[in-house]
């Protein structure tokens, strides 16, 4: 199956570059070899800061030239993904030792699969780049060629390529590898020699005068250039200060990468010191551009953390940055701009010289500290696989979670912006739910719309709290079980992404256009105003946000799943009463500001229930069942009691994580 996924995502790539018009696809190839491409000239290649390559990777690309364009094209595209393949099986294979079996099948496709949908190699594929070759030349030359002289050969030619890539002979020399630093070096420096003898205009341009490419291409202050000398230029650094704050900071990330990198391949993890080497060439570099980035994602074979609950933050942090852009990972909030911008050099930096990778001597390299897990529920789902699941009770990782609830949140935006049909469907939806709510006589709407509307302060208080209070409680309330409750923090947590699942399959399927938007029927905007129904406006959000989005309504939605939760756990009778208080101020709100029918609260009431007995059943009831303490082990001087979890169950065989078994 995984295979087949690799197929599959081989195809939809070829497709999506091929299927683009001809001055659109492969633009920096065209650049090269196009009609007036900079290969075809009879001047210099940089005369029009198109080609970005040193004057050595010109030389090699020259034959290229005389080559069919559209012909080059699917042969470059095809080829390109043959690269990704074969980068992926040599690093799948590179995995440091012992590995299950289950690891050594599955580890390849994953591998490839994680290339394909990563930034850099979509970014190198869209552009007919050819920053994928370097990055598999120094894979081949530190695991797949054998010797000394062939390892050195093949780093020396992807440095002739990409110039910081030579960090990798000072890392053989590091090792204990000087022949093959030697001849990387020697490789190196004959290629650009070559590059000078027969192009020495060129070779000094860039060598001399953008000293090894810096300049070239893109501003080197523009968000595409994620390097130190791009992120301090960002910051307002200009001249001479910033250059020597750049070179300053790039020798420290060289001795302390390299220092570590030496040290990881002293420990037998050779592919994580080639991550690390490579994070600290894209580090220093003047330029590093995104599609150069690739290193970045090799780092995921580093261990990180003593426990199993802490084991996958690493590489989830790794895969999210190196597949999704830096505005889904960050809210568009203006002080965390500067991590926004620089997400993927910061992710570089840390794992080069911060991220405390595991040795493989540490006793928990393999057998992490196991997750407490209540017991598992009553078997009444016996017919249905994989359920119940065993639920975990440890607090999850703070950083790993805040990152998925981003990036979940961010899709859900982006679906329910989607979900939509149209005006006219949207409206004939409202006229039927209109007729049903007459039909029960529960067509409240109006009324309590006109009345709320002709009173200010209340109509003052009502728009106000559906403006405010839909995202801040249930946040406030995530907050408070994350840090008093753990447990029930994560049954929550996943009640309310259910709901929201099943409200988002809702928006798609039946796209209604609420009260405020129903020509004739006479309701009053008070939030936004009057409306023109062709163009409605939602303010500031109207780009961002689906009018039609009504059933269900997550606004009564989240506020019921608030006041559940505050019933279920809060400690105190008012507290309770507080809870119950929100999702009703939260319906009248949404009906007197004529932005849901009644229906449409009925509809979120459906969902938070769906969502409560999903994860009842995916994870069995709210409170684990307490677990009795066996005979043996009860106290001498007084009766023994049951003992409640967390507690971990015997278990038959280790697991999953490598956990010992008790």
């Amino acid at each position: 199956m995984l295979w087949l996924v690799v197929a599959a995502l081989a195809v939809r790539q070829m497709a999506v570059v091929l299927r683009q018009p001809p001055g659109e696809r492969l633009t920096d190839l065209e650049t090269w070899i196009g009609e007036n491409g900079v290969l075809h000239l009879t001047g210099s290649l940089y005369d029009s800061d198109r080609f970005t390559g040193t004057p050595f990777a010109g030389l090699v690309l020259k034959p290229l030239a005389r080559a069919a364009e559209q012909n080059l094209g699917v042969v470059w595209t095809f080829g390109s993904l043959l690269l990704v393949a074969a980068l992926g099986v040599v690093a799948a294979r590179a995995l440091p030792g012992p590995v299950s079996r289950r690891t050594a099948l599955l580890s390849a496709p994953v591998a490839i699969s994680l290339l394909m949908v990563s930034l850099p190699v979509r970014d190198a594929l869209d552009l007919g780049q050819t920053s994928i070759l370097p990055v598999l030349l120094v894979l081949l030359g530190c695991f797949v060629v054998r010797g000394e002289r062939a390892p050195g050969l093949l780093v020396g030619l992807a440095a002739a390529l990409q110039p910081t890539v030579l960090l990798f002979a000072v890392l053989f020399w590091l090792t204990g590898r000087q022949r093959a630093a030697l001849t990387g070096g020697a490789v190196f420096a004959a290629c650009t020699a070559l590059a000078w003898a027969v192009m020495p205009g060129d070779s000094w341009t860039y060598w001399v005068h953008h000293v090894a490419g810096a300049g070239l291409g893109g501003h080197a202050d523009g968000l595409a250039n994620q390097s130190l000398h791009g992120a301090l230029l960002r910051s307002g650094l200009a001249g001479p200060p910033e250059i020597a704050l750049y070179a300053a900071l790039a020798a420290a990330v060289c001795f302390l990468g390299l220092r570590r990198a030496a040290r990881y391949a002293g420990d037998g993890q050779l592919l994580l010191a080639v991550a690390v080497t490579g994070c600290v060439a894209v580090a220093v570099s003047p330029t590093a551009w995104q599609h150069q980035l690739l290193w970045v994602l090799l780092a995921v074979a580093g261990r990180v953390g003593k426990r199993a609950s802490d084991r996958l933050v690493w590489p989830a942090v790794v895969v999210l940055v190196l597949t999704l852009p830096g505005t889904v990972l960050l809210p568009n909030i203006e002080a965390v701009f500067p991590v926004r911008d620089n997400v993927l050099l910061i992710v570089a930096l840390v794992a080069a010289c911060a991220v405390p990778f595991l040795p493989r001597t540490s006793e928990h390299w393999r057998h992490p500290i196991p997750a407490d897990r209540a017991a598992p529920a009553p078997a009444r789902w016996s017919r249905v696989p994989l359920l119940p699941l065993r639920r975990v009770l440890s607090r999850p990782n703070l950083l790993l979670e805040l990152l998925l609830i981003r990036v979940v949140y961010s899709a859900y935006a982006h679906v329910r912006l989607a979900a939509t049909a149209g005006r006219a469907t949207a409206e004939h939806h409202g006229r039927q739910i209109h007729a049903v709510e007459q039909w029960l006589h529960i067509d409240i709407e109006h009324r309590v719309n006109h009345a709320v509307a002709h009173i200010g302060p209340l109509r003052a208080f009502f728009d106000y709290y559906y403006a405010t209070f839909h995202f801040v409680v249930p946040l406030a309330i995530l907050g408070v079980l994350y840090v008093r409750r753990p447990a029930d923090y994560r049954w929550a947590r996943g009640t309310i992404g259910f709901a929201t699942l099943f409200a988002l399959a809702g928006f798609w399927l039946y796209p209604l256009a609420p009260p405020r938007l129903m020509p004739g029927l006479g309701f009053i905007d008070t939030v936004h105003g009057v409306q023109d129904f062709a163009k409605p406006d939602y303010g500031s959000l109207t780009a961002v946000t689906n009018q039609y989005a009504a059933m269900p309504s997550l606004h009564f939605g989240w506020s019921l799943w608030c006041g559940v939760i505050v019933v279920l756990l809060a400690p105190k009778a008012w507290m309770k009463a507080l809870g119950l208080l929100h999702p009703l101020l939260t319906v009248s709100a949404i009906v007197a500001t004529a932005n849901h029918w009644v229906l449409d609260a009925v509809g979120g009431a459906a969902v938070v229930a769906l969502g409560f007995g999903l994860t009842r059943l995916l994870a069995g009831p709210r409170r684990p069942r307490p677990v009795a303490v066996p005979a043996a082990a009860k106290p001498q001087d007084g009766p023994a009691a049951p003992v409640a979890l967390p507690v971990q169950l015997p278990r038959a065989t280790d697991d999953a994580v490598g956990g010992k078994q008790l």
